[in-house]
């Protein structure tokens, strides 16, 4: 179960590692966003602090939670994100695919926490 969990926790924080670089960098394409996804993008765009906050959180939190000993840390700064990558992808973009990869993706980060718990009984006694 060790190997299963550290691999998906490596790939769940490349994912989010690259997700992060892609704000700065702009290299991998999208796809023709929607009307209500191009009202957004451009709310997003008037908060001009927003995109590389996101991004550098997806970094930081992406490398944390590649390490056992910083996971937990990483599951609970990436957890704020992930719920806007899933409100996102099942109001606005709903592809099958998206939907797919959000919610494994969110069932992976939950997993991360719960079996973190332990770590977090300090935050909220």
């Amino acid at each position: 179960m060790k190997i299963v969990k550290f691999i998906l926790s490596l790939l769940f924080g490349l994912m989010f590692i690259n997700a992060g670089l892609n704000k700065f960098f702009n290299y991998m394409p999208m796809e023709k966003p929607t009307p209500e996804q191009m009202k957004l993008f451009a709310a997003f765009g008037e908060i001009s602090w927003l995109m590389p906050l996101t991004g550098i959180v997806e970094v930081i939190g992406g490398l944390l939670f590649i390490f056992p000993k910083t996971r937990a840390l990483g599951a609970i700064i990436i957890l704020p994100v992930m719920i806007g990558i899933v409100c996102h992808i099942f109001t606005l973009d709903k592809s099958p695919m998206g939907m797919s990869i959000a919610g494994v993706l969110f069932l992976i980060n939950l997993w991360m926490i719960i079996d973190n718990k332990e770590k977090y009984k300090t935050l909220v006694k």
